[in-house]
């Protein structure tokens, strides 16, 4: 029996050829002109400068304190370290059906021993080994099983190909992960920030109001204006005071969001944030980008390319389903009163096998095409990322210009909202207007100043608005740590 083994191993051999055809349609991606992607963003300024470095865009805020909490998020984020695990997971599961290509082998053995009580003999029907009874006889035993399946309609290749897919898409959607981190963590650091100086801006006016009234009283103890001035007075200082409670709670929210972020309970940056400071914004332009070479540095976009390939290979698995599989297995046993017995007597046999769908009542042909339509739907997904993050990037850069305009007009309303409640309060002092109008200029000068505030916000946040949708901040981000702690490694590890 084992002088034919190497004849049906050769023979097995003439079946590779046979594996060289993958059934299913080759997977191709979509070209720009099918995504109908533009040549040009609509809204991007005209003299925008070349696109810089997006890798650290942080740093362009030239903000020491924002920069270590993106870094301190790379680093310790949930959601990034979720979106490490899946990736880990895809590696493992492409390493399983690269597996599934090779042959599988379990082998198993005894031993036994027989304390003998006379001098007969006996042979062992089981193997014909001759066993003394005389002695003590040692027995080796010994079973190998070996199965594989000959890939010929490429069931198993497109498997692997689906999963190599599935795995560069988890590292799009890693870095993905780390891209939306990031810019969270800019929006929340900016959200502080304006909630301090917007905190600034209602104690300074709360101030000046609790002087117009007391000077609104002594204008009323004096008979000089009545006591609804008092009263008007009083109310707008009440108003602001309420102001003041609500940017107290927008920046214990945007702090807390800043501590989730960087991996860590509520109040793990309240010292790092006390300290109040203006709002950052870079100093340079916009830079320019092109919409073809944006949609190829998004993770997203990519991702959701990789979701197709993925889905289109799937359809070969299905499709594999309609044509004749052939599975080798083998079995070969050996027992001898010695190892180099057991191993000469050792005897076996391999048998092929083939099997072909005869009738299936349609499910086959149904399976095929729920895979198509599930990469169908995967084509759409990724149509609709692409749009999507055009738009996004479009979107960025009219908030931008917006933002910039607005800023630049709330400046001189502030401007002159500060010099008009100046002139406002001396008029009155010397009873040259009446109280409804020094009343309006405060008011005035609060919005004015609020606004400015929200406006300059408003022109950071469009910028990191625009980064992130130009695919910046994952290039520069650590690689997510492998395990939690809760993992505990044996002391031996066997690899199957």
């Amino acid at each position: 029996m084992t002088k034919i083994l190497p004849v049906r191993l050769a023979a097995l051999a003439l079946l590779a050829p046979l594996a060289a055809c993958a059934v299913g349609p080759d997977y191709r991606s979509p070209s720009a002109a099918t995504l109908k992607v533009p040549e040009a963003f609509p809204s991007q300024p005209a003299d925008a400068p070349a696109a810089a470095d997006l890798s650290t865009w942080w740093r362009n805020f030239d903000d020491p304190v924002l920069s270590g909490l993106v870094g301190r998020a790379l680093a310790n984020n949930l959601d990034v370290a979720t979106a490490g695990a899946r990736l880990a997971q895809a590696r493992a599961n492409l390493r399983a059906a690269q597996g599934a290509q090779l042959p599988t082998a379990a082998v198993s053995g005894s031993i036994s021993r027989s304390v003998g009580r006379d001098s007969n003999s006996f042979v062992d029907p089981s193997n014909g080994v001759v066993i003394s009874s005389g002695g003590d006889t040692t027995v080796f035993q010994g079973t190998a099983n070996v199965a594989w399946e000959a890939d010929v309609f490429g069931r198993l290749r497109r498997g692997v190909e689906a999963a190599r897919a599935t795995l560069e898409q988890a590292g799009e959607n890693l870095h993905f992960a780390q891209l939306s981190v990031a810019a969270e963590v800019g929006s929340s650091y900016l959200d502080a920030r304006q909630a301090q100086q917007r905190l600034i801006i209602a104690r300074n006016n709360l101030a000046s109001q609790d002087e117009t009234v007391q000077i609104v009283g002594w204008r009323v103890q004096a008979g000089l204006v009545s006591s609804l001035d008092l009263e008007q007075a009083r109310q707008l200082r009440a108003q602001t005071a309420a102001g003041v409670g609500t940017q107290e709670s927008a920046y214990t929210n945007a702090i807390n969001r800043l501590a989730v972020l960087i991996g860590e309970a509520p109040g793990a940056v309240n010292t790092l944030m006390a300290d109040n400071a203006p709002i950052p914004v870079p100093g340079d332009a916009a830079p320019a980008a092109i919409p073809a070479d944006t949609i190829e540095r998004r993770p997203d976009v990519r991702a959701a390319e990789r979701g197709l390939a993925a889905e289109v290979a799937r359809i070969g698995v299905a499709t594999a389903d309609l044509y004749p599989a052939l599975r080798l297995t083998g079995s070969f046993t050996g027992s001898g009163t010695t190892l180099s017995d057991a191993a000469s007597q050792a005897f076996g046999n391999l048998v092929g096998a083939i099997s072909a769908p005869i009738f299936q009542g349609g499910q086959i042909r149904a399976r095929i095409n729920a895979q198509r339509a599930v990469a169908d739907t995967a084509f759409a997904t990724y149509r609709s990322t692409v749009l999507t993050a055009i738009e996004e990037v479009d979107d960025a850069y009219a908030a931008l210009a917006a933002s910039e305009k607005r800023e630049t007009a709330l400046a001189q309303a502030d401007e002159a909202a500060r010099n008009a409640t100046l002139y406002a309060r001396s008029q009155y002092r010397a009873g040259l207007i009446d109280f409804q109008s020094l009343l309006e200029s405060e008011r005035s000068l609060l919005s004015s100043q609020d606004g400015r505030a929200t406006a300059r916000a408003d022109r950071a946040r469009a910028y990191v608005q625009l980064y992130r949708a130009l695919g910046g901040g994952w290039q520069s981000a650590p690689a997510p740590a492998p395990a939690g702690p809760y993992i505990v490694t044996p002391l031996i590890e066997t690899a199957q």
